[in-house]
């Protein structure tokens, strides 16, 4: 499904403050996995994603999708088969458009705009039924402007905006870290229904280490732009919170820090 074959990232290049993340990474997702990616500050997880949609170039190596090489495709034409929540609830909608003309725009993401309305409201009783499965009242609200919703309500708005198509990919970039406990558990829940419903392909980046426990079936720990852990459903299972944070540790000694 996904391929990262003999990557290199490097950042301020040809400068005294050059770095080289990726170093021939090599990485490989499978069709209909939900993996959980986990690690400090720096050490590659949201460069990973911004490579994979094309909002970052690579230096070297190339990128497989579908058994497509999408290295050299632009952001905009990735954007079609990529679904992508960001960690700032205002990223993934606009906040002066009403619900309703969020999704209609979302549902025409891949077809062409001419000078006619770009709502259709006779799909209003389907848009209002993907929201439903939220359980927030979203489908009673279709007509107030999304910049009037709570933070929890934009990112569970915007993780139904992010599959209304027929996405090949789900990119969660720390969606959950900007909500208060109660929200992120709610837009978890979501996250796992929607995943669960269209079998989509999902790499999730997340700090938080229950998130990464408990939801996903393949569960993998970068650092300094490697994969130093990697966990398939069964193995994850069976490790803990304690466990994971032991690793962090070994490898923070390891560092010197």
């Amino acid at each position: 499904m996904i391929k990262f074959e003999n990557v290199t990232k490097i950042f301020n290049q040809g400068t005294v403050d050059e770095t080289i993340l990726f170093d021939n990474f090599n990485f490989e997702v499978k069709k209909g996995e939900f993996v959980s990616v986990i690690g400090s500050n720096g050490s590659g997880k949201t460069t990973m994603l911004n490579l994979l949609c094309g909002s970052s170039p690579m230096d070297k190596g190339n990128l497989i999708v579908n058994n497509i090489d999408i290295t050299k495709m632009k952001e905009y034409r990735r954007a079609k088969v990529i679904g992508r929540v960001f960690q700032d609830p205002a990223k993934g909608s606009c906040a002066n458009l009403t619900i309703l003309e969020n999704m209609a725009l979302a549902d025409n993401k891949t077809g062409s705009f001419g000078l006619s309305t770009c709502v259709n409201k006779r799909k209003t009783d389907y848009y209002k039924s993907l929201l439903e499965t939220c359980n927030m009242g979203l489908e009673n609200r279709m007509n107030v402007p999304v910049g009037s919703l709570s933070g929890g309500q934009r990112q569970a708005l915007a993780l139904v905006l992010a599959n209304m198509t027929d996405i090949d990919l789900l990119i969660l970039d720390e969606h959950t870290a900007a909500l208060d406990p109660k929200s992120s558990k709610t837009v978890m829940d979501i996250t796992q229904k929607v995943i669960e419903t269209k079998g989509i392909t999902t790499l999730m980046v997340t700090h938080n280490l229950r998130f990464a426990v408990d939801y996903g079936n393949r569960l993998v720990m970068m650092h300094e732009g490697k994969i130093v852990l990697d966990l398939n459903e069964k193995e994850k299972q069976n490790i803990s919170i304690d466990n994971i944070l032991s690793k962090f540790n070994q490898i923070s000694i390891e560092c010197g820090n």
